[in-house]
């Protein structure tokens, strides 16, 4: 009777896995109530939920705090909620996976407790539920992905920086600090966040200054923006990419660079006074 229950245990597993590859998702995304219940975080579901998902290598966030990049794509997640089919004498619960189109990606094995009190009970039910996820080796993998490699040569005064198929401003993985317990989780997005900068106008105080030099410098991608390199090699400026398209900080500078009309322009303030300067650089 045991090898009954074991056959059919694997084939549920594989079964709900068939509906779908939860390698092309980046996030997982738990709500902080889910539909079933009257309460945020009922019966601590939301927080073991989302410890599980954190514990076997998934990026679980809570729907109310979303990165950015999944702000702005929301089919980069997968959607938790909660199938509960409990009656007077069990607890029994599923998770199912949806993505952005609402279509189910995986449903898992229904769970099932006779533990009286609620709390225990839910989560002794979901937890069985995670088997079908535990067996899964996740590994996030995007959609469209280029292994070729960038390349910078100085060789006879040619600068040449090329990367076929991608884009000229890359965003970084996401990166976040959070704390995974089963009664805390803590989310905080290092993300850069929206800019408040306005452009400044122009008027007889203000004219663009001479360019940097009249060499070319190159951006070579760091994390969260691009390091600008000039024939020396020498580092000129570090710049930081914000929530607006060509948009960046300056490090330890008040200043921006900005891309305005297929220009570059760096703005900066000396003596309250702004200066603008014109850079020429190549991606």
């Amino acid at each position: 009777m045991k090898n009954i229950f074991a056959i059919l245990f694997v084939l549920t597993v594989f079964s709900g896995y068939s509906q779908g590859n939860l390698n092309e998702y980046k996030y997982i995304i738990v709500p902080k109530r889910f539909e079933v219940f009257k309460n945020k975080n009922q019966y601590k579901t939301s927080t073991l939920i989302k410890y599980l998902f954190v514990q076997k290598g998934y990026n679980a966030v809570y729907e109310d705090a979303l990165p950015q990049d999944l702000n702005n794509d929301r089919c980069l997640g997968l959607q938790v909620s909660i199938k509960d089919e409990s009656s007077m004498f069990s607890t029994n619960t599923a998770l199912v996976l949806k993505d952005c189109s609402s279509q189910v990606v995986l449903s898992t094995i229904t769970g099932k407790s006779k533990v009286k009190e609620y709390e225990e009970a839910y989560r002794e039910a979901i937890t069985e539920a995670f088997r079908t996820i535990d067996v899964l080796d996740y590994t996030y993998i995007p959609k469209e992905k280029s292994n070729e490699p960038v390349t910078l040569s100085f060789k006879n005064d040619v600068k040449k920086m090329e990367k076929k198929n991608e884009p000229k401003n890359k965003v970084d993985p996401v990166v976040v600090e959070q704390v995974a317990t089963q009664d805390e989780q803590v989310y905080k997005s290092k993300e850069p966040i929206a800019s408040n900068i306005e452009k400044a106008p122009v008027d007889k105080k203000i004219a663009v200054e001479d360019k940097i030099d009249s060499n070319m410098l190159y951006a070579q991608e760091i994390p969260d923006g691009f390091q600008l390199v000039d024939n020396t090699p020498k580092i000129r400026l570090k710049i930081f990419r914000t929530s607006i398209p060509d948009v960046y900080t300056v490090e330890k500078d008040s200043g921006v660079v900005f891309k305005k009309d297929g220009k570059w322009f760096y703005e900066y303030y000396i003596d309250n006074t702004l200066k603008i300067q014109e850079l020429n650089i190549k991606f």
